[in-house]
C-alpha cells in the first residue's frame, strides 16, 4: 500500500503535458471491438482503468500489442467470447460499454452490474432501454445482464431522459452496425463524444451530429480497424489550472484546449487567475489574493462535475464565501470531510457545499474518497502549511498518468511512499 507525502508552500512552475484523455480513451478502446481489421491507437495515458478495460476485452478474444508506452495495436477479427467476467467489470463502469459492441457483432452479451467510483447511482437503465429500442431482448439474473439481438439490432428513434455520456457511447457503437438509421435526441455533448464519433467514422461508420444535442447514426454492416490519437484529457489540464491558481504559480498546460474548457477558464479569471489562451495549450498564473465564486455542475458545456472537487479545494482558501452545487452525481461530496481535516470550514446545504475560505490550510492525514477527490486533496496538499499524507492511490492511479512526477517537474514537493517500508 503507498500514499503520497507533500510538503506545500512551493508555488507551481513550469510547463507540464497533458496526457491523452481518460474518459475519451476507454470508449475508443472498447470501440476497437467492432473492427474486424487492426487498429492503432495513440496518445494513450498509463492508467489502472486503461489496464482494466484492455484486460475486459481481452478476456473477449481481442489482441492486444503494447509496442510504444502511449500506443496500443488492437485486432478484434475474432470474438471469442460474449460474457465479460465478473472479477474485472466490477473494478470499472466503463466496462458496461462493451455490451454495446458485443450486441452489434455477435448478437449477444452477458455482463455483470459493473462497479467503479462510490459517487452515486449511475443507472444503466438508460443503456438497457436503448437496446430494447433496437430490438434486444434483455435479461437480469443473479447480477449479471445477458441481452440478446435474436435478429440483430435495429435503428431506432430513441430519447435519452438524461444526456448520460455512457448510454450515448454505448448507443453509437452498438447503432454503428444496426440495421437502418438511428436517431438519438438529448444526446451527450462531450468532447469525448465527438472523440469516439470521429474514431467511429474513420472505422467506416456513418455518424453526424456528434457535439450536439441530436446525433444521427446509419447503421453499415461492417467496420474496418483505423489509426487514431486520442484527444488531450481537459480533466487533467484543469486540475494543473487550480493547481497553478491555488499556488500562486505560473503553468503553461501543454496540449490542453481552451475550448473544452470554457467553463473553468470563466471561473478561474473570476477568483483572480490570469488565463493566456495559446494556440498549443494554456497558461495560468495566480493571484493573491483569491476571490470566491460560486459554481453549478452540469453536463457539458456546463461545469463539468469532474472538476468540483478540485475548484472546491481552490474556493478552500479564497477570501469569502463560495456556493459549489453539485446537480449530477448526488454523493460527490465525501472530499469535505476530508478538507475539514484540513482545516476548510465547509457545511453541506443539500446539494451545495457552503465554503467559507480560510487564511491557511493545515497538513493532515487524509484519504482519496474517488478519483477526482484525491487529486482535489493533492492540490490541498500544495498548499497546506507541513505535511499532508493521502491515502487511497489506487484511485488517482485509475485517471491521471505520472501525477507526481508531473508536479515534481513543476516544483511540488511531493513524493510517493511504501507504507509497509516505512513502518519497518
Amino acid at each position: 500500500m503507498e500514499k503520497l507525502v507533500i510538503h506545500g508552500g512551493k508555488p507551481l512552475e513550469g510547463t507540464v503535458r497533458v496526457s491523452g484523455a481518460k474518459n475519451a480513451v476507454l470508449p475508443i478502446i472498447v470501440a476497437s471491438m467492432l473492427g474486424t481489421t487492426q487498429s492503432t491507437l495513440t496518445e494513450i495515458p498509463k492508467l489502472a482503468d486503461v489496464h482494466t478495460v484492455c484486460d475486459v476485452i481481452a478476456s473477449l478474444g481481442v489482441h492486444i500489442e503494447h509496442p510504444e508506452r502511449d500506443t496500443l495495436v488492437i485486432d478484434a477479427h475474432e470474438l471469442t467470447s460474449t460474457t465479460a467476467p465478473y472479477d474485472l467489470v466490477r473494478r470499472m463502469r466503463a466496462s458496461f460499454l462493451v455490451m454495446g459492441p458485443l450486441l452489434a457483432r455477435k448478437g449477444r452479451a452477458q455482463i455483470s452490474l459493473p462497479g467503479g467510483c462510490s459517487i452515486g447511482a449511475r443507472p444503466i437503465d438508460l443503456h438497457l432501454k436503448a437496446f430494447e429500442a433496437m430490438g434486444a431482448v434483455i435479461n437480469l439474473e443473479n447480477g449479471d445482464i445477458e441481452a440478446t439481438a435474436p435478429n440483430g439490432l435495429k435503428g431506432a428513434q430513441i430519447y435519452l431522459d438524461f444526456p448520460s455520456v455512457g448510454a450515448t457511447e454505448n448507443i453509437l457503437m452498438a447503432a454503428s452496425m444496426a440495421e437502418g438509421k438511428t436517431v438519438l435526441e438529448n444526446a451527450a455533448e462531450e468532447p469525448e463524444i465527438v472523440d469516439l464519433a470521429t474514431y467511429l467514422n474513420s472505422m467506416g461508420a456513418n455518424i453526424r451530429g456528434a457535439g450536439t444535442n441530436v446525433i444521427r447514426i446509419e447503421g453499415v454492416k461492417e467496420l474496418h480497424g483505423a489509426n487514431h490519437a486520442v484527444i488531450p484529457d481537459r480533466i487533467e489540464a484543469g486540475t494543473f489550472m487550480v493547481g497553478a491558481a491555488m499556488t500562486q504559480g505560473n503553468v503553461f498546460v501543454e496540449n490542453a484546449i481552451s475550448e473544452h474548457l470554457k467553463p473553468l477558464i470563466s471561473k478561474l479569471k473570476e477568483v483572480g487567475a490570469e488565463v493566456q489562451e495559446e494556440i498549443d495549450g494554456i497558461r495560468v498564473i495566480g493571484h493573491a489574493p483569491l476571490r470566491p465564486a460560486d459554481i453549478k455542475t452540469l453536463p457539458y458545456p456546463g461545469f463539468p462535475t469532474d472538476m468540483q472537487a478540485q475548484f472546491m479545494a481552490l474556493t478552500t482558501i479564497c477570501q469569502g464565501t463560495s456556493v459549489v452545487t453539485e446537480t449530477v452525481f448526488e454523493n460527490r461530496f465525501m472530499h469535505v470531510d476530508e478538507f475539514k481535516r484540513m482545516g476548510a470550514k465547509i457545511r453541506i446545504e443539500g446539494r451545495s457545499a457552503i465554503v467559507e475560505g480560510v487564511p491557511r490550510l493545515k497538513g493532515a492525514s487524509v484519504n482519496a474518497t474517488d478519483l477526482r477527490a484525491g487529486a482535489a486533496l493533492v492540490l490541498a496538499g500544495l498548499v497546506a502549511d507541513g505535511e499532508t499524507e493521502v491515502g487511497y492511490l489506487y484511485h488517482i492511479d485509475r485517471g491521471y498518468d505520472n501525477l507526481v512526477l508531473k508536479l515534481q517537474r513543476l516544483g511540488a514537493d511531493i513524493v510517493r511512499v511504501n507504507i509497509e517500508e516505512e513502518e519497518n
